[in-house]
């Protein structure tokens, strides 16, 4: 009996050194590439957690340095957050900050070339969207309509479709035209929703362009009250 169960564990011994000299080399190279993998991903979300407690720190230095109004220190700041931090969102929040610390400093020129950095680097939409609306409003102050409309010509995440066409509203304002002034802003104005304070502001564009957007809309809610579908039923 001892013996019979030798030669079967020998059968299945020779079996499997007979599979892992077929198979073995493809076996091992599989694990291989699946544990890289898997500690390639464990370094790559370690590096991003890293990236990110750094450019936090950097941001720290940045908001201190737009706190203080020392334009050089932020100079500095902005030029190490480029540099190593560029893709971060951290990045975007302090080149919208150090726009914002120019502009109030008066140096119109850093402050735009700050924007259009965000505008042109970041990845996020939104962030874009704000720098692009910004930068168009400087370029609108300086008078470079023209500019100021190109920054506003591609598109926009929903949220700021309605803030770009108020904007465009603005820029054609400036320039005369009236008309499509006012197309601008009724766009901006439907937009919106109706609890927002800034619709008022739109409003009060349009009023003075001739044009009062709630009572224009009363009629086509008034007609939509009697419509056919929602009439009574007269009895014969």
């Amino acid at each position: 009996m001892a013996k019979h169960l030798d030669l079967e564990e020998q059968e299945q011994l020779d079996e499997l050194k007979h599979f892992w000299k077929q198979y073995g080399d493809l076996i091992t190279w599989g694990l291989i590439v699946i544990f890289g993998a898997f500690a390639a991903w464990n370094g790559y979300n370690y590096w991003q957690r890293d990236q990110a407690a750094k450019a936090a720190m950097m941001y720290d230095e940045v908001e201190r340095a737009a706190q203080s109004g020392d334009t050089s220190r932020l100079d500095r700041a902005m030029t190490d957050m480029k540099e190593r931090f560029a893709g971060t969102a951290f990045a975007q929040q302090a080149g919208l900050l150090a726009a914002r610390t120019y502009y109030d400093k008066g140096n119109l020129d850093a402050a735009k070339v700050s924007l259009s950095w965000v505008a042109g680097k970041s990845a996020d939409e939104g962030y874009q969207a704000i720098a692009k609306l910004r930068l168009a409003g400087l370029l609108l102050e300086a008078k470079a309509y023209d500019e100021a409309l190109q920054q506003l010509s591609g598109t926009f995440p929903k949220d700021f479709v309605a803030l770009a066409a108020d904007r465009r509203g603005d820029i054609l304002a400036a320039q005369g035209k009236k008309s499509e002034a006012r197309a601008e802003y009724e766009k901006a104005w439907k937009g919106m929703d109706e609890r927002t304070e800034y619709r008022r502001l739109v409003e009060v564009k349009l009023n003075a362009l001739g044009l009062n957007p709630s009572a224009a809309l009363a009629p086509a809610a008034a007609a939509a009250a009697v419509s056919p579908a929602s009439a009574p039923e007269v009895k014969q």
